[in-house]
């Protein structure tokens, strides 16, 4: 049994570094996936005279909702995965498990912004 675990140290530079071009490159990604299905929504000259929404067609608003939530979900459970290995090695996991959380609260706060959408 390991007595290490006891001492939940933040201290490691470059765990932290990793762990934050992690969670910014999975936003990136989302944010570019969420812009992409606007901008293919509104050049497929469909018009929205009717809507509050710019995202007219059925697709888009599909994959408007869930693409972003799926890679912050993915992200968030790579995150947590990676918090295992790190402790499994004996290292500073926190700053792993803390990406993951920060993650999942990223997917859900844009669930329930883009819950609206498919109204």
């Amino acid at each position: 049994m390991r007595n290490s675990d006891v001492e939940k140290r933040w201290n490691d530079p470059r765990t932290f570094r990793s762990a934050m071009w992690y969670a910014a490159t999975t936003v990136a990604l989302a944010l570019v996936l969420m812009f992409a299905v606007v901008v293919w929504s509104a050049g497929s000259g469909d018009t929205c005279a009717d809507d509050e929404f710019a995202v007219c067609t059925e697709p888009a608003r599909s994959i408007l909702l869930f693409g972003p939530t799926a890679i912050l979900l993915l992200g968030g459970a790579g995150a947590f995965v990676q918090a295992y290995r790190t402790w499994r090695a004996g290292g500073t996991w926190p700053i792993w498990h803390g990406t993951g959380w920060a993650l999942f609260v990223l997917m859900l706060v844009y669930a329930g912004i883009s819950a609206g959408v498919a109204g």
